[in-house]
């Protein structure tokens, strides 16, 4: 360690060198902005209010109104402030007598407009003087511009002068830089070459290969024992992880299996003929198990969505029907709830993935009922604007408050605002929006203003490009 550090002093002195000349000339370089900007800045100021000034003059002198004096003693207030503010930043004596010239003939002309009746000779006279303070003020912003360019010609020469002396000590340098280089090679570069393939191999998943460090330092050889006690941990996750999916896989089909099997004995009347009605709500409960499958399948099988969505299906078909489709897959749980859905859905095609297009819908829905409350209002818009699909699901819930509004996306996040219904949401269905806008190349926002509750806005192009899907 100690030889490292007598190696990398001359390193550490150019590094100092080089960081005190580049503060120096980002110090002067910010401050040739700021007076420049503030020069600038003042001078166009000063050259609109003198411009205003001679309007309202000559307008007050015609029309004799005396709402247009008011108005020119509040300019030439400005006025005279601000010619004492650039007087005030001017570099020496000479600079600073023209804004003070100015000033005076702004009192004198002011003085005037007061005294002097508006047919007057010597009003006349007076206001003839706004010529030369134009020219003044010319002059004063090409001087300004003078002394930038001025600052900018040291600055340069500072920064050349700067360049060279760090030439001179990168010169000096090479002999140390050399021989860092020979110790990296011979010490560390090979040790960590192999670190970074232990990193790489932890990082794709691949924890039955040890970690062995062969040579280097004691601090490399250290790393090594802390990655080969994180390799053995993360492989012992893994297996608790896959363990713990498998016994949940199982523990979740066999009930929803004999949950699905009894359905269909009920749809096939083997307890008894149902009537219309029951035959109606033991198909929604058919599909919605069949529907309970698919989630339980995409809970599963989500951190492959997070990695890598898989290819879309593209095919041309009507927004429309599918939207409807996703109405009636909610239809019992809208029902139960007492709620209204009002549509607004236009007729038009869009190219995309139909399964993950209904997919994105279908939990855009499922998150309106769940939050709107008993006898609300649910309501759907779908429109073709500017060659896009924009579709609309909006409820009259709590809505989503401010600093939730970018964690909701988030996979298994679950806001603070109560939730309807019996069964407690996986905190997923707005991630997979998100998945399934993105692969399409669209995007999804919260809208505010129009509803009471939550309103999200999805839009796709009608023709996804290849390289998005």
């Amino acid at each position: 360690m100690v030889g490292f550090v007598f190696v990398a002093l001359p390193l550490l002195i150019a590094i100092v060198f080089a960081g005190i000349q580049m503060n120096r000339l980002a110090s002067e370089s910010e401050v040739l902005v700021l007076e420049g900007v503030r020069a600038t800045r003042d001078n166009q100021s000063l050259t609109e209010q003198l411009r205003l000034m001679d309007r309202r003059a000559r307008l007050y002198q015609v029309t004799g109104r005396e709402d247009l004096l008011v108005s020119y003693a509040e300019l030439h207030e400005g006025f005279v402030q601000l010619t004492e503010r650039i007087a005030s930043f001017a570099p020496d004596t000479n600079a600073r007598s023209r804004p003070i010239a100015l000033r005076d003939q702004a009192n004198e002309i002011f003085d005037a407009l007061q005294r002097y009746p508006r047919e007057s000779d010597d009003l006349a006279n007076t206001l003839a003087q706004f010529n030369d303070m134009a020219d003044t003020a010319g002059t004063l912003a090409r001087e300004s511009a003078r002394l930038v360019d001025d600052g900018l010609n040291e600055l340069q020469r500072s920064a050349a002068a700067g360049r060279r002396d760090l030439a001179m000590l990168s010169a000096f340098m090479i002999p140390g830089m050399i021989l860092v280089i020979v110790l990296f090679f011979l010490f560390i570069a090979r040790p960590m070459r192999e670190l970074d393939r232990a990193i790489s191999s932890l990082g794709e998943g691949a924890f039955s290969r040890p970690v062995k460090i062969l040579g280097g330092s004691r601090d490399i050889e250290s790393l090594a024992k802390q990655l080969e006690w994180l390799r053995q941990r993360l492989l012992e996750q893994a297996r608790e992880k896959n363990k713990f999916l498998r016994h949940m896989s199982h523990e979740l089909k066999t009930p929803l299996a004999n949950i699905r099997e009894g359905t269909e004995l009920l749809m096939d009347g083997a307890v008894g003929e149902l009537q219309s009605s029951q035959r109606e709500v033991a198909g929604i409960l058919r599909d919605n198990g069949v529907a309970l499958q698919k989630l339980i399948e995409n809970l599963l099988s989500f951190s492959a969505w997070q990695a890598k969505l898989s290819d879309l299906d593209l095919s041309t078909f009507e927004v429309r029907p599918l939207i409807v489709a996703a109405v009636e897959y909610q239809k019992l749980a809208i029902s139960g709830r007492d709620i209204a859905v009002k549509a607004q859905l236009a007729e038009f095609e869009i190219r995309a993935d139909q399964t993950k297009l209904r997919m994105a819908v279908d939990n855009l829905l499922a998150n309106a009922v769940k939050f709107t409350p008993v006898g609300g209002e649910i309501y759907l818009r779908a429109s073709n604007r500017d060659n896009e699909c924009q579709i609309d699901v909006a409820d009259t819930g709590p809505g989503v408050p401010a600093d939730q509004r970018k964690l909701i996306f988030e996979a298994f996040y679950q806001g603070s605002t109560p939730q309807g219904g019996h069964v407690k949401g996986t905190g997923i269905g707005l991630s997979v929006v998100m998945e399934c806008v993105h692969a399409h190349g669209g995007s999804i926002d919260i809208i505010e203003g129009e509803y009471s509750g939550a309103h999200f806005r999805l839009r796709l192009p009608l023709e996804p490009e290849v390289a998005s899907a």
